[in-house]
């Protein structure tokens, strides 16, 4: 029997594990590092530890740190949640060695998992369709490997997952540069830098099927997830069942994951990913061994606790007869909230999330490692929560999941939600065509583009501006908001909305509001119904609309029925010091800088690499816009930047 459950992990995973646990009656740890501490999932555990430091390296990933927790406090159990240690063999043998139960499966079977390249040998035993391949040594001839093979390849990382360290080559040229950055970003990410080639099959969908196991030789599977949706490799929309699946390609499918499981002896809680092309042929990716990232869609359409039972196979029970008999009920689908600037590339966003608030609805499913006032950081996965809806059907659960991102109130950082419903919305994915290619296929910028570009929200905020004060104004605070005694003259203020400014004007007259956004009226006819210092209420051309306004640090979080805005008001009157020097090169997001690739007074062409940045696991370089000379460089390796600070100047 668990009696205290320490979860070796932070975040929305963390406190995820930790409900379970405590619906079992099952104590719980937590270990946190610096950036963590007071985090919501620290609150939530009945004890927790400090790792004292900030990068993973030095925290999360410190086996030995979190077993001398583990005894520190009398636990007796570990859960590794996903990333950091819940894929490491050592790790998992050192709890064993330490007499502590790692609730997952053996160290056998992770580590003949935890290479990708062994684990397709194994699987290829097992009679699962594999990719043709070829491993990355300093010996190897990259061209004559890849030819073997055929372009495009995919150049990936032997251990870990989420996206990091691959790399798409279509032809030779670009060969030993992926091979190179593949191989730097798997060493920082993972801590091995091993990598190989395989065939890249072109836009096929991704497709994963759960399994679980338990000590008595039994093991079975959970349907299938459909996870093509991606940026960067990385999965943003998950799905139970898929579009594309029929119960023969099930079947089939089941079988095949069922078969990898058995070789592998698996106990606990497992994924089998494939990749399915257009005909219908699937081939294996790999086997996570741990609890996925997007398991809420399965637990959704089965009605079983996916983490309870990890934790009774781990205190040794028979996986119970409901899973066997397991049915698909209606659908899933799971969105990733993530902290990042989908017009700048995706890039990840730091700040401090003032406002987090999902409204709560039927059929919603809220996993979140935020709260109000949460500080989101460079250090770890830009994710922020993840949001699932199930419905009857697939249209209907998609309804409902844009329904519940559209009203929520995210304010502070900056997020992909509106590309979420965006994609929600959507005629092809509505239809059930996607695949790994559908964000190459659809701009993600125009997917996430805000009805009416934000100047209904900008006309709120200015209202509500007003409105503020007037609320604290101390001379003639009975005077109506908007009013002036020059009636030509309208009042104005200027909002930054991601790349462009608004320009609202505006003036309260006897015969109604005269509203203009960068000189254009809102409408036909528009009418102030009420203006308060959080709440205005308009009509335009007789459509009555509520906006939800939330003043910050210079910044008004805007939210109404037709999408939410963050508005930096412009300074009327700016500083001219805080002006940049003329070919300022500034970095786009905050982290660290791990590689300056040049010198002060360095000849340049434009597109050459000056500086790389880290940041949230992700590497950005920074290049020169034009042909030039540096004129100043204001880093060196191992400084930590924030967004917008001057990196080098080019002339």
């Amino acid at each position: 029997m668990i009696t205290k459950l320490l979860v070796a992990n932070r975040g929305e995973i963390a406190a995820r594990v930790m409900r379970t646990a405590h619906d079992l009656g099952i104590a719980t740890v937590a270990v946190y590092s610096d950036p963590d501490a007071g985090a919501p999932f620290t609150r939530l555990a009945d004890e927790a530890v400090r790792l004292p430091g900030s990068a993973p390296g030095e925290t999360y990933l410190r086996g030995d740190l979190v077993i001398a927790a583990a005894r520190a406090t009398g636990a007796d159990a570990i859960h590794p949640g996903y990333g950091f240690l819940s894929e490491n063999a050592g790790f998992a043998r050192d709890c064993a060695a330490a007499g502590l139960t790692f609730v997952g499966p053996s160290p056998e079977a992770i580590a003949s998992m935890g290479s990708k390249i062994e684990a397709k040998a194994l699987m290829d035993a097992a009679g699962v369709p594999v990719l043709p391949g070829a491993t990355v040594t300093d010996e190897t001839d990259l061209a004559a490997a890849a030819a073997s093979i055929g372009f495009p390849v995919l150049v990936k990382a032997a251990f870990g997952g989420g996206g990091r360290g691959m790399r798409v080559v279509h032809d030779e040229a670009e060969l030993a540069d992926a091979v190179a950055g593949a191989r730097r970003e798997a060493a920082s990410a993972f801590g091995d830098g091993t990598v190989f080639l395989e065939r890249f099959v072109v836009d096929p969908r991704h497709v994963e099927v759960q399994i679980l196991g338990d000590a008595h030789g039994e093991v079975v599977h959970l349907f299938e997830r459909e996870c093509s949706i991606q940026r960067r490799y990385q999965k943003i929309v998950e799905e139970c069942p898929s579009p594309a699946v029929d119960d023969a390609l099930r079947a089939e499918l089941g079988a095949a994951a069922v078969a990898a499981g058995k070789a592998l002896g698996y106990t606990g809680a497992g994924t089998v990913e494939f990749v399915l092309d257009a005909a219908g042929r699937f081939y294996f990716l790999e086997v996570n061994t741990r609890l996925q990232v997007e398991h809420p869609v399965t637990e959704l359409v089965t009605g079983l606790d996916l983490v309870e039972l990890q934790l009774r196979v781990a205190e040794g029970e028979p996986l119970p007869p409901e899973v066997a008999g397991a049915r698909i009920t209606g659908h899933a689908i799971e969105v990733r909230l993530y902290a990042e600037d989908v017009p700048a590339g995706f890039l990840p966003a730091t700040g401090t999330m003032h406002r987090f608030r999902v409204p709560p609805s039927r059929g919603v499913r809220v996993d979140s490692g935020v709260v109000d006032g949460s500080v989101v950081g460079p250090h770890y996965d830009p994710m922020l929560a993840k949001v699932i809806a199930h419905g009857r059907t697939r249209r209907e659960a998609a309804r409902t999941l844009a329904r519940a991102l559209r009203h929520a109130e995210l304010h502070g950082v900056t997020t992909n939600r509106d590309l979420l419903v965006g994609i929600l919305g959507e005629a092809e994915f509505l239809a059930g065509r996607t695949d790994t290619g559908y964000l190459t296929r659809h701009d993600p910028v125009a997917l996430g583009a805000s009805e009416g570009g934000g100047a209904r929200q900008a006309a709120a905020a200015a209202l509500a501006r007003q409105a503020r004060h007037r609320r604290d104004a101390r001379v003639v605070p009975e005077m109506p908001s908007g009013w002036r005694n020059v009636g030509g003259v309208p009042q104005r203020v200027d909002y930054r909305h991601g790349g462009e400014i608004l320009e609202v004007a505006y003036s309260v007259r006897r015969s109604g509001l005269l509203l203009t956004v960068n000189g254009t009226p809102l409408g036909g006819s528009v009418r102030l119904v009420s203006a308060a210092p959080d709440l205005v209420e308009l009509e335009i051309d007789g459509v009555h609309r509520a906006y939800r306004v939330h003043p910050r640090a210079g910044t008004s979080y805007v939210d109404g029925p037709d999408g939410s805005a963050a508005l930096a008001e412009v300074p009327r009157f700016p500083d001219p010091d805080a002006a940049t020097a003329a070919g300022s090169l500034l970095a786009a997001m905050p982290g660290a800088v791990v590689r300056v690739l040049v010198a002060a007074g360095e000849s340049v062409v434009a597109g050459q690499a000056l500086v790389v940045l880290e940041a949230m696991k992700m590497e950005h370089t920074v290049t020169a816009p034009i042909d030039g000379s540096v004129a100043e460089l204001r880093v060196r390796q191992g400084d930590q930047v924030d967004s917008g600070q001057v990196l080098a100047v080019v002339e």
